[in-house]
């Protein structure tokens, strides 16, 4: 009986020439045994891992966003993280900042800076129960919990889902805390609620899995063009709502994006312009296809050289928005700045006071000295924006936070209700422009204890000097400059200091001259190594002299930046 083979002639000759090579499998990179001999060589995006840094070795060995199990593991055993969980656990906002404390911190996401008075609360229920029974706001408008043992962690980060908002990527290689002008959606001066746009970039990231493990962290923020300043320009793209003045290209005059790259005043450098105009409705995409592009081609071998900044540095900014415009679906726009409005001066101090709003209610700035309030403090907030707003509270870059949407025939007694609590609402210059990070009370990387001594500071100059300008006065643990000392009056950045005898101290270098926005400078170093003991006095000395020499109403930052270093120098 004749047999039909199941195999057409074409297909048998595709099957003898697959037995072929497999005949001549040594030749292919398989030895006789049919094991792979020269396989394409592993990377991460590009990078060997021979050449990865620690941290691209851990995330590699395990994605910090999968590591939820072993936080439920240890805090079933009330344990600390170890070895490489110490960074994975970061990615959950959790902190484990021995040898400071022997403790977590945790950092909430709080998108555009605005928050309800049911979420503060809860805030506080969170720091009660399983922490340190204050919060600290942050100069990304986050709230940080400190003093969480182990077993309280997975507490923690339930009761944060219950009241709306989460830690997941507020640490590590990720998406810092999205800014937004805490003023947006009901200041005067504005160009366009830019809130809607922080929040859509929050939520993008949250649920774009690629968008998370950067070379390193990232940060994004949404100027309005209104009074108070979210910093900025200090960010890795920052949108600026501008008006264009006349049509072009296939844009109508109106309100847009500027686009500015690359902030980082850490290593002394700000935001600049790319020739980007954007609509807002495109500012998500965007800023998405920009992440991307740094995601896949930032350096992942050198953590000093893993930010935006140096991919552009090496690439140019023509290059590197060639790459970017390959991910999205519409044309880049390049617009000449002189087309663009010139953004309207900020109100310095204007996170601080009582202020009307567009639509003719109010809102007032709270002093919440360098950033920390108890939980009491925080509860006496939330019922005075129930009592006399509208449950609204927004925090600023600046450490504090405002109440907004009071009317007129509830002002009186929402400003009464702020004193009874303890809290001021028409701050001196000096307490109100006081910024300080952690300080080495709760941060490894600190040299000094810079909430502490700011308290010091400001209670000093207080009792010694009245002002007529604002002063913004930053003090930073360390070279990481948390509280960004380059962009204040004075900066102030925590390192030991050597006495005569031998002792070793707390002390700090200090830079003289910074601001943003339309102030926008980096402050320059102007003594180093002064021991804390002396700093206030110095700063004293500092702003008599100002006062006697400066040119009419010129402010702080203008006298300091006319004068020679050596002509700084006080007696």
């Amino acid at each position: 009986m004749k047999t039909t083979s199941p195999f057409n002639e074409e297909q048998t000759g595709y099957l003898n020439g697959f037995m072929v090579g497999i005949q001549q499998a040594p030749f292919l990179g398989q030895n006789a045994q049919g094991q792979f001999t020269d396989q394409p060589e592993e990377t991460v995006h590009g990078t060997p891992l021979d050449d990865l840094c620690r941290e691209e070795l851990i995330k590699h060995e395990q994605n910090g966003l999968d590591c939820y199990d072993r936080i439920l593991e240890q805090a079933a055993k009330g344990e600390f993280a170890s070895d490489g969980d110490i960074f994975r656990f970061k990615f959950h906002g959790l902190f484990y900042v021995t040898p400071a404390q022997e403790a977590y911190m945790l950092r909430a996401r709080i998108p555009g800076c605005a928050l309800s008075s049911f979420q503060l609360r809860g805030m506080a229920d969170i720091s009660d129960d399983w922490g340190s029974g204050y919060l600290d706001v942050t100069t990304r408008g986050n709230l940080q919990v400190r003093e969480i043992q182990p077993e309280n962690t997975v507490n923690i980060l339930n009761k944060l889902i219950d009241i709306g908002l989460t830690s997941k990527g507020s640490g590590a290689d990720n998406v810092r805390n999205v800014t937004a002008t805490p003023t947006t959606g009901f200041d005067k001066d504005e160009l366009m609620n830019v809130m809607p746009y922080a929040k859509a970039m929050h939520h993008a990231i949250l649920n774009n899995r690629d968008l998370y493990g950067m070379p390193r962290k990232f940060n994004i923020s949404y100027d309005s063009g209104g009074a108070i300043s979210v910093c900025a320009d200090t960010n890795d793209i920052a949108f600026y709502a501008v008006t264009l003045k006349e049509s072009t290209q296939d844009l109508d005059a109106g309100v847009y994006f500027r686009v500015q790259l690359c902030g980082i005043t850490g290593h002394k450098q700000f935001a600049s312009d790319s020739g980007l105009l954007t609509t807002p409705s495109e500012s998500t995409a965007l800023a998405s296809a920009i992440l991307r592009v740094f995601i896949e081609h930032g350096d992942r071998t050198n953590r000093k050289k893993a930010r935006l900044k140096y991919l552009i540095d090496d690439w140019g900014t023509p290059r590197f928005l060639e790459e970017v415009q390959k991910k999205l679906g519409f044309p880049l726009r390049y617009v000449a700045e002189d087309l663009c409005d010139t953004p309207r001066p900020k109100i310095k101090h204007g996170h601080v006071g009582t202020y009307k709003q567009a639509d003719g209610k109010n809102y007032i700035g709270i002093v919440v000295p360098v950033g920390r309030m108890t939980t009491a403090i925080a509860r006496n907030i939330a019922t005075i924006a129930e009592n006399f707003g509208t449950g609204d509270i927004r925090l600023t870059a600046w450490q504090n936070l405002l109440i907004p949407h009071i009317p007129d025939e509830k002002l009186a007694d929402a400003q009464a209700a702020i004193k009874a609590a303890g809290l001021a609402y028409a701050s001196t210059t000096i307490s109100g422009g006081l910024i300080a990070c952690t300080g080495n009370t709760g941060c490894k990387f600190a040299a000094a204890n810079t909430k502490g001594q700011a308290v010091l500071i400001g209670q000093y100059l207080e009792s010694k000097i009245e002002l007529d300008q604002p002063i913004n006065i930053h003090l930073t643990g360390c070279h990481h400059s948390c509280a960004q000392h380059y962009i204040g009056d004075i900066g102030l950045m925590g390192t030991p200091v050597k006495l005569d005898n031998g002792e070793k101290v707390e002390g700090y270098n200090i830079v003289l001259g910074g601001g943003v926005d339309d102030t926008q400078a980096i402050a320059r170093e102007v003594y180093k190594s002064i021991p804390f003991t002396d700093v206030p006095p110095l700063i004293e000395k500092l702003l008599i002299t100002y006062q006697k020499n400066r040119q009419e109403a010129e402010t702080f930052a203008q006298y300091t930046q006319r004068e020679k270093i050596e002509d700084l120098v006080v007696a």
